[in-house]
């Protein structure tokens, strides 16, 4: 069966088999943000950030 003619699906699988699972089904923008520790950081920017450069 040539390749035009496979399902979608079996076309996925195949080059998944050969190349990997190179690229995700969604797109960054599409899924929930997941940043474990993000606070952290934000929160230890305004604890260390010099005076001059203003206060929030």
């Amino acid at each position: 069966m040539a390749d035009e003619q496979k399902p979608d699906w079996e076309r996925r699988r195949r080059l998944a088999e050969v190349f990997g699972d190179v690229l995700p089904d969604t797109t960054s923008d599409e899924r929930a943000e997941e940043r474990p520790g993000g606070d952290d950081r934000e929160r230890w920017y305004r604890e260390n950030r010099p005076p001059h450069h203003g206060s929030r």
